[in-house]
């Protein structure tokens, strides 16, 4: 959360320096690519999966009460941090919906980590950290490229 913190959100949108990801043109390529079926299901999937390992694992008791912590903090966190680049690009709800949910599991895949590695929320951040907004997946996961603006 401090990397994410210190981090200035959306300074790289659209700028080509990943050769790790499919970088859209514009708001509305990322908007529709972050708000389409295809990843919203593969981030419900990846959401899914890490509370199967936690049930596995024994440890998905308590889960809700966590959760409900933890966005006691990311709501204002995400909010603040996309306030400024909606306002300006007069984003949709859809927009912040990607990035709370985004930001949200970031925190989840770092407090269970200690059961189960962090990984697809967490390389996420790692957009966000470097300016982009992560926004879709090229090909069948977990091969193929991340789509970024």
């Amino acid at each position: 959360m401090e990397r994410l913190a210190e981090a200035a959100w959306f300074t790289h949108v659209g700028i080509k320096d990943a050769t790790a990801a499919i970088v859209l043109s514009s708001w509305d390529e990322a908007i529709a690519s972050g708000g389409s079926f295809e990843w919203e299901d593969l981030s419900l999937e990846v959401a899914n999966q890490l509370r199967l390992r936690l049930m596995e694992r024994g440890r998905l008791e308590g889960w809700n009460d966590v959760v409900v912590e933890m966005k006691k903090t990311t709501l204002s966190f995400v909010r603040g941090k996309i306030e400024t680049v909606v306002r300006e690009h007069n984003l949709p709800k859809v927009f912040e919906d990607v990035v709370q949910w985004d930001i949200l599991h970031v925190c989840i895949e770092t407090e269970y980590a200690d059961v189960y590695p962090p990984g697809f929320y967490v390389s996420q951040a790692y957009w966000y950290v470097n300016g982009h907004f992560p926004c879709g997946w090229k090909g069948d996961f977990p091969q193929g490229m991340p789509i970024i603006y």
